[in-house]
């Protein structure tokens, strides 16, 4: 490993031209190395092709285009501003199947920027604030440049990083990303109390990001005896854990640790983490595997959407014309709830978005967007006016369900248009 200054750090020496970039999304961006990257990137010899997550930075920007081709799995975040630009090509992929696409080649990963915490006792460089389809490129990357931030927390795992495995590294002190701030409104509490009805104690819960699946977490103070199983671990989790809520002590495997595969909270969940060994990040092959997740009894996967039609299809992607979601790990996790014993597959949304004339429902009679989740694999649809179980119903039922939990000012309409269409 060679280190140097921030100041100091030539990537030319290590980036070729064609080559294939990744790095840590959300809180596990490696800041200092991707501004660097994008102010040096002329004197690259492009075109270069950039793999990115969910981005919480302000780094990012259409012009970088002029080198850069931007790729992702989701909308979400700052990339919202490339997808709009027409700069970002999205990959319709289940975030399950993205490790398998790096070790492919499929997603290049020739040079792979990294986030760790300072060296231990052993010499060991934890990846801190993720894991997730990291591992993969881990295993493929001809380069790894390394930011060492003072104040990135140290966290468990299957993966730690010696000297030799990096090829260059800054050090920096600065505190990781922190998600944007937004405090549930009062139909996603709404929303968020009816899920929180249908959990029992005992289950392991899997929850996707946003203000719904937090809310939902905010809302499990009386349970007992829950366990974590998660893609993305927020800051709700940690109230839960340090109460004895969440305490995994009956999950069907891994029990008494919490699993996830990358951290999306801000400097309350990072204190949290660090040092902390009942909190393990592991690989998407592991935390989305469909038979390790379905060995989990009582799996609770929380999961929300853009809009859902009558008959269960489910658009996770496109709010308006754009890029705002992803495909994501949503059929992974609902997939194996629907096989686990006593499981619960959940997607849960606000019946409407907007206010005023400007209001129109999310439950639909046809999708705008893609159908991200066929309506095969739903399984409890949740708005705050009520829960809609569609397991085992058929078209007909489906519809009428879906209308009942619709806001009240557009079922008639909903109704109207179900009379018009044919859902065969």
């Amino acid at each position: 490993m060679k280190l140097l200054q921030p100041d100091d750090l030539d990537l030319s020496a290590y980036i070729r031209p064609g080559d294939g970039l990744i790095w840590g999304q959300a809180s596990a961006e490696p800041l200092v190395l991707t501004r660097a990257l994008m102010a040096q990137r002329h004197a690259l010899q492009g075109p270069l092709e950039a793999f990115i997550g969910a981005t919480w930075s302000d780094v990012l920007a259409p012009e970088q285009a002029d080198v850069i081709r931007f790729r992702s799995y989701c909308g979400a975040g700052a990339n919202r501003k490339l997808a709009r630009a027409g700069v970002l090509d999205l990959l319709p992929v289940h975030y399950s199947q993205l490790a398998s696409l790096i070790r492919s080649r499929h997603i290049k990963a020739d040079v792979l920027l990294l986030q760790v915490a300072p060296a231990d006792a052993d010499g060991r460089y934890s990846l801190s604030l993720a894991s997730e389809y990291l591992l993969a490129a881990i295993d493929v990357a001809r380069t790894i440049i390394v930011e060492i931030n003072e104040q990135a927390p140290h966290t468990f795992g299957e993966r730690s990083l010696s000297a030799d495995d990096i090829s260059i590294a800054i050090e920096t002190s600065r505190p990781p990303l922190g998600p944007p701030r937004g405090a549930p409104g009062a139909a996603e509490r709404a929303v968020a109390a009816r899920v929180a009805d249908l959990i029992e104690d005992g289950a392991t819960l899997q929850f996707g990001i946003g203000g719904i699946p937090e809310a939902v977490l905010a809302a499990l103070g009386n349970r007992r005896d829950l366990g974590i199983h998660t893609g993305a671990l927020g800051d709700a989790a940690v109230d839960l854990i340090e109460s004895g809520v969440i305490n995994n002590a009956r999950k069907s495997r891994d029990a008494g640790i919490a699993i996830a595969g990358l951290a999306m909270g801000g400097p309350k969940l990072h204190r949290f983490l660090h040092g902390n060994r009942s909190v393990q990040f592991r690989s998407v092959e592991y935390t989305h595997d469909a038979q390790v997740l379905a060995s989990h009894d009582r799996l609770a996967a929380i999961n929300s959407a853009v809009e859902v039609d009558l008959t269960g299809q489910i658009n996770a992607e496109v709010a308006g014309g754009t890029y705002v979601g992803a495909v994501g790990g949503a059929i992974d996790f609902l997939r194996a709830a629907h096989r686990s014993r006593g499981g619960l597959p959940i997607v849960a949304l606000a019946a409407t978005v907007g206010e005023g004339e400007k209001c129109s429902s999310r439950i639909v009679a046809r999708l705008s967007g893609p159908v991200s989740t066929p309506r095969s694999d739903t399984g409890l649809i949740v708005t705050e006016y009520g829960v809609a179980d569609l397991r085992g119903l058929s078209l007909s039922q489906r519809i009428a369900r879906m209308i009942e939990i619709a806001a009240p000012e557009f079922r008639e309409g909903l109704a109207r248009a179900a009379a018009e269409r044919d859902y065969d």
